[in-house]
C-alpha cells in the first residue's frame, strides 16, 4: 500500500490543525502500519492566536513551519504533493482548515479553497482514491469536488446550513461514528465538533482511518 498523505494547516486548534485530532490520526495510521507523509501550505497563516486567552497576537507565522511541530519536522510543501504517490488523503480539523486551507472562516459558503489543496484533492478523487476529513474540514468538500457529496460535521445548524448552501448533503452524526459517501469515496467524522475528550475523538477518528484504509486497499 502506498503512503497516505496527511494535510496540516498549522499547529493549534484556534489558528491551525487541531493537535489531538492530528496525533490521533497519526496513531491510528501507525497502528495499521501505514506510512504517513505530511504536507502543508508553505506560506503565512491568516493569524496567530494565544491559546490561553484566545486573543490575536501581532506576529506572523508560516503554516508549514508551524505544522512541522506536529510532524516532528517531517513535512513538505503542499505544492509538491503528487497524488500518484499516495493511496489516500486525510485532513484533520482545527480552525486552520477554515483560515489557511480555505477562507471559510471569512467567506462562509462563498469560500475558496487553497489552490494546491484543490489540485491535489481533485487528482486524488479523479484517481479513485479515498479522502478522510474530520471536524470542520468536511465543509470544504462541496467546493473541492464541485458536486453533491454526503458528509458530516456533527450537528451544528449554522455550519450545516452553509454546507447545504454549497451543495453538500449533511448527515447528522455522533462523535463516535462516521459518514461514508461510497460513490465519492469520502469519509467524514465530527471529532472535536462534538467530542469532549481525546478518547471520544479517537472513536470516530479510528473508524475513519480504518475505512480510508479499507477503501484504499480495494
Amino acid at each position: 500500500m502506498k503512503p497516505i498523505a496527511v494535510i496540516l494547516s498549522g499547529c493549534g486548534v484556534f489558528d491551525g490543525s487541531e493537535i489531538h485530532e492530528s496525533v490521533l490520526t497519526m496513531l491510528s495510521l501507525s497502528k495499521n502500519d501505514v506510512e504517513i507523509c505530511f504536507f502543508a501550505p508553505n506560506r503565512e497563516q491568516l493569524d496567530v492566536i494565544n491559546h490561553i486567552n484566545e486573543e490575536t497576537n501581532q506576529e506572523k507565522r508560516n503554516i508549514m513551519v508551524e505544522s512541522s511541530r506536529i510532524s516532528c519536522g517531517k513535512i513538505a510543501p503542499l505544492s509538491s504533493a503528487d497524488a500518484k504517490k499516495f493511496s489516500a488523503v486525510i485532513i484533520p480539523g482545527g480552525f486552520g482548515v477554515a483560515k489557511n486551507l480555505s477562507n471559510f472562516a471569512i467567506k462562509g459558503s462563498d469560500c475558496e479553497i487553497d489552490k494546491d489543496l484543490l489540485t491535489f484533492c481533485r487528482e486524488i478523487h479523479q484517481q479513485g482514491k479515498p479522502m478522510g476529513l474530520m471536524c470542520i474540514a468536511p465543509v470544504m468538500l462541496p467546493k473541492i469536488l464541485n458536486k453533491a457529496v454526503k458528509l458530516t460535521i456533527g450537528n451544528d445548524k449554522k455550519t450545516i446550513a452553509q454546507i447545504e448552501q454549497m451543495g453538500g448533503t449533511h448527515i447528522i452524526c455522533s462523535f463516535d461514528d462516521i459518514v461514508v459517501d461510497e460513490d465519492n469515496k469520502v469519509i467524514t467524522t465530527p471529532a472535536y465538533m462534538l467530542a469532549s475528550s481525546p478518547n471520544e475523538a479517537w472513536q470516530g477518528i479510528n473508524k475513519l482511518v480504518k475505512k480510508v484504509i479499507e477503501l484504499a486497499s480495494r
